[in-house]
């Protein structure tokens, strides 16, 4: 395991003042700002789109202007999906820079990017030559890319572009093999073409912390006084060529949690990490389907939508749900999967005729009830 990975702390669910998205409790943040640099720990991930738009000032309110620069790592992403030209690429990295009080970021990202955003935006607009070129003026120390889509698209894109130092992915023991995130595969490619990894997700949007009876049975017989969270962490950490393990944290006891535990990782044996692994099948059956694996529905595809991969990540949407948590990752992979089934926007039904599974059942019910969790 690397003692050099940075435990990140991710500014995407930070406490907001009654419920509202956009108004963002700077003097919580302060505190939970002060609480994870005095662990030892200075890695702070934001974003141009998080808190709805104010999650760089935040961060420059909370960080940057309390601290020394030299004693923080700052992270933000270019929302690629709302670009339209190179001009309007800089405007709003210039903006970013003024948001987060900066000169330079340490890392930089073009955020979410999966295939149709690839082959409809980054590439006519040759975004990656973009902060490529920021790189070169000093304005970026390390550039790289967010991906939420399949690792066919990844490794078309990283042989595109091998200028890239890192991607950060959604990587956790539960998605390892899941139907459309597919960590695994992900995770090779990247490593594959020789590029660091950065894993948000970790915890699944917490749903790692909640194991099954079974599961949690089994880590508290192997280690009595390790929190199953720590166990979600120790697999990410385990992993080769990963320098950044992000949380999403807004309390006070989560970061005093999360950076105790993640100081006191220990490597995984073969055989908890195959435990960890083949848990997937007890967490989805707590999902409202209550099923084990939906391969019985491998293959069938309505107009090119997999329904197998539906089912899936709406259970997992649900699970999420049910322990309070935001979930957004299984959501993105749905677009991605509507772009290659060639339907366009993310808003309209594609289901127009029956849904009938290989035992003749109509599921076309249940299939719609989940494509209204994932539809945005």
């Amino acid at each position: 395991m690397d003692n050099n990975i940075r435990f990140g702390f991710g500014m995407l669910r930070l406490p907001v003042i009654n419920g509202v998205n956009s108004d963002v409790d700077i003097p919580k943040v302060c505190e939970l700002v002060d609480e994870y640099l005095k662990s030892g720990y200075n890695y702070f991930d934001t974003s141009f789109v998080y808190h709805g738009g104010h999650s760089e000032e935040a961060t420059r309110k909370a960080v940057v202007e309390r601290h020394p620069r030299d004693s923080f790592t700052i992270t933000s992403k270019l929302p690629t999906g709302r670009i339209t030209s190179r001009e309007n690429a800089e405007e709003i990295f210039n903006r970013q820079l003024k948001n987060c009080g900066v000169e330079y970021f340490d890392y930089y990202l073009l955020h979410n990017t999966k295939g149709y955003l690839y082959d409809r935006i980054i590439e006519p607009l040759e975004l990656f030559g973009f902060i490529a070129e920021k790189k070169a003026e000093g304005k970026i120390k390390s550039i790289g890319f967010s991906f939420h889509d399949c690792p066919e698209d990844l490794d078309r894109i990283l042989t595109a572009h091998p200028e890239v130092d890192f991607v950060q992915i959604v990587l956790n023991y539960y998605d390892w093999t899941s139907c459309w995130v597919r960590s695994k595969e992900c995770y090779e490619v990247i490593r594959k073409h020789g590029k660091k990894v950065i894993i948000m997700e970790p915890v699944k949007a917490g749903m790692l912390a909640h194991p099954p009876k079974t599961l949690e049975e089994k880590m508290r017989k192997l280690e009595p006084e390790m929190s199953p969270a720590s166990w979600a962490f120790r697999f990410t950490a385990g992993l080769d060529g990963v320098i950044a393990i992000l949380s999403g944290m807004n309390t006070l006891s989560q970061v005093r949690e999360n950076t105790k535990l993640f100081k006191n990782l220990r490597p995984l044996t073969g055989e908890e990490t195959q435990m960890l692994i083949d848990s997937a099948d007890d967490y989805r059956e707590m999902g409202p389907l209550g099923m084990r694996n939906f391969s019985e529905y491998r293959g069938i595809a309505e107009n090119g939508m997999p329904v197998e991969c539906i089912l899936e990540a709406y259970n997992a949407i649900k699970i999420q749900n049910g322990i309070g948590a935001f979930a957004i990752a299984d959501n993105n992979y749905y677009e991605g999967a509507r772009y290659r089934a060639g339907i366009n926007g993310c808003s309209e039904s594609w289901i127009d005729r029956p849904i009938i599974d290989r035992s003749g059942n109509d599921i076309t019910e249940m299939v719609r009830e989940a494509e209204k969790a994932l539809l945005y």
